[in-house]
C-alpha cells in the first residue's frame, strides 16, 4: 500500500554520476534500477555500497507499530534520519500518525510527496523559512503543520510575518520545555507559560507542548533515566498548566518527545494528563526503521530489559548496512578497504566489521568476530586491522554495521534496497 506519491521521485533520473551506481550506467528512472537484476556479492556494483535490507526494514516498521498500538500513543517518526520520501511511505503504511521534520527545507520534502500531518521539531526564526510554512499552509488547506517556540521573541518573529502569511495563523505552535545546559526549549515552567500568552496574544494557534529527552543523555544508567522521568514530569506538569490556563485552542492537545533512545519511558512519563480536551500522546523517534549495529543496539538492550513482556515479541534489528572492499593489504595485521567518512558516519563509533564474503569461496556472507576492528578512517578509506592468522585478500568484501543511521544516510543521494540474497529489489532517494 503506497501512502505518498512518490512518482515523481521514481522518475528522476540517476546514472553513472550518481554514487553508488556503476559509473558507466546510462541515465535512467529511479524506479528502473530496481530491473537491473544487479546483486552486491556479484560485484554488478562499485564499492562502498549503502544497503538498505527490505524484509528487516519492514519488520522493524511492524515492530514500531505494535509498540505504539500497545502503548496507546501516536507515532511521527522523526524524517530527518533518512530524507527519503519512500521510508516515509513505509513509515506510514505501517500506521505512522505523520512525520517530524527538523527544518522548513524539510518540511517541503514531506508535504511535496504528499505528508499530511508534520512537526518541524525546531523553533523556525529566519524570515524565509517562516514565509515558507505560511506559503506551504496557504496552498493546502487540509495541512496539519506544527513548529516548536520557546522564546516570546520567536513567538514576534512568527506574529511580524502573519499580515503577508495569513496561512501562518493555522500554524500549530508548540511551546517546547528545554532542560538546564541542552539545546532550545524554555528552562522553566514560567518563561514557558509566558511564551504560551504571547502565542495567544499574537493570533497564533498554541496546539501543545514539546520536549526532547535525548539531551539528557544515552547512557541509560539509573540516575539518567530518573532525571529522563523527572522531566516527563514536568512536561506533562506543564500540558496541565497551560490547559488550567485556557491557553490551548483546537479540539486536541498535542504532546510530545521521544528520540529513539528511550521511548519507553517517553510513553510511561507521557502516559495519562487529564486535561480539559482530548490529548494525543506522540512519539517522534526516527532511527527505528534501519536501528544500528551499536549505538541503538544498546540503548535497545536496555529498553528490553526495563519493558520486558511489555514490549512486542520480535526485536528491532540493523538494516543498513556499508559494504567495502579490500583494495590493499599492505602490512601484516591491516588491511585497508574502500569505505571513508564520505561514507559512513562516525560521530557516535566507527563503523563495526560484520561480515566477510569472498565471491569465489563463499555462497552467503561470513559473520567475523570481534576480532576485526576499523581502527580509522580517512576520505575515502578505512583501516581495517586484523586478528592473527586472518586471511584477508584483495577483492574480499567486508559488511560494516553502522552507529546513528543519522549521519550515514546524509552522505548518500540513493542507498540500494535488497533482498536476503542482496540481490537489488529497490533504491531510495535522500533529500538532504
Amino acid at each position: 500500500m503506497t501512502i505518498l506519491d512518490l512518482d515523481p521521485i521514481l522518475a528522476s533520473a540517476v546514472d553513472g554520476r550518481t554514487k553508488g551506481l556503476p559509473p558507466d550506467s546510462a541515465e535512467m528512472p529511479l524506479a528502473a534500477v530496481a530491473r537491473q537484476g544487479w546483486n552486491v556479492l556479484r560485484g554488478d556494483l562499485p564499492f562502498p555500497q549503502a544497503v538498505l535490507k527490505q524484509g528487516v526494514m519492514r519488520r522493524n516498521a511492524e515492530w514500531m507499530r505494535d509498540f505504539v498500538g500497545r502503548a496507546g500513543v501516536d507515532l511521527a517518526p522523526h524524517g530527518k534520519t533518512t530524507m527519503a520520501p519512500q521510508i516515509y511511505d513505509l513509515q506510514l503504511a505501517a500506521g505512522a500518525w505523520g512525520i517530524t521534520v527538523a527544518t522548513a527545507q524539510q518540511a517541503r520534502v514531506a508535504v511535496a510527496a504528499g505528508a499530511r500531518r508534520v512537526i518541524v521539531a525546531n523553533e523556525v526564526v529566519d524570515r524565509a523559512s517562516i514565509a515558507a510554512l505560511g506559503r506551504l499552509l496557504a496552498a493546502d488547506p487540509g495541512l496539519i503543520l506544527y513548529a516548536l517556540v520557546d522564546s516570546v521573541a520567536g513567538v514576534m518573529r512568527l506574529a511580524e510575518a502573519l499580515p503577508a502569511h495569513p496561512g501562518l495563523a493555522r500554524l500549530g505552535c508548540l511551546v517546547e520545555l528545554g532542560v538546564a545546559g541542552g539545546r532550545t526549549g524554555c528552562r522553566s515552567p514560567d518563561q514557558a507559560a509566558a511564551v504560551a500568552r504571547a502565542v495567544r496574544a499574537a493570533g497564533l494557534t498554541l496546539a501543545g507542548v514539546e520536549g526532547y529527552e535525548g539531551v539528557i543523555g544515552n547512557s541509560g544508567t539509573a540516575d539518567e533515566n530518573g532525571a529522563v522521568r523527572r522531566y516527563l514530569r514536568a512536561l506533562t506538569e506543564l500540558s496541565r498548566r497551560l490547559d488550567a490556563d485556557g491557553l490551548f485552542a483546537g479540539q486536541e492537545i498535542l504532546v510530545t518527545a521521544g528520540g529513539s533512545g528511550c521511548f519507553d519511558l517517553v510513553v510511561e512519563g507521557l502516559s495519562g494528563p487529564a486535561l480539559s480536551r482530548p490529548v494525543r500522546i506522540v512519539l517522534r523517534s526516527g532511527c527505528y526503521i534501519t536501528h544500528d549495529s551499536v549505538l541503538y543496539e544498546r540503548l535497545f538492550a536496555a529498553i528490553a530489559a526495563r519493558a520486558g513482556e511489555a514490549l512486542p515479541q520480535g526485536r528491532l534489528a540493523p538494516a543498513l548496512e556499508i559494504w567495502a572492499m579490500v583494495q590493499s593489504v599492505p602490512e601484516p595485521g591491516r588491511a585497508i578497504v574502500t569505505m571513508g567518512k564520505r561514507d559512513v558516519g562516525f560521530d557516535a563509533h566507527l563503523p563495526v566489521p560484520t561480515h566477510l564474503f569472498r565471491e569465489e569461496r563463499d555462497s552467503r556472507p561470513v559473520p567475523l568476530d570481534e576480532g576485526f576492528r576499523v581502527s580509522k578512517l580517512f576520505d575515502q578509506h578505512a583501516c581495517l586491522d586484523l586478528p592473527a592468522g586472518a586471511d584477508l585478500r584483495v577483492g574480499d568484501l567486508v559488511a560494516c554495521g553502522i552507529s546513528h543511521p543519522c549521519t550515514t544516510f546524509d552522505r548518500w543521494q540513493v542507498l540500494m534496497v535488497v533482498d536476503d540474497g542482496y540481490t537489488v529489489v529497490d533504491a531510495v532517494r535522500t533529500f538532504f
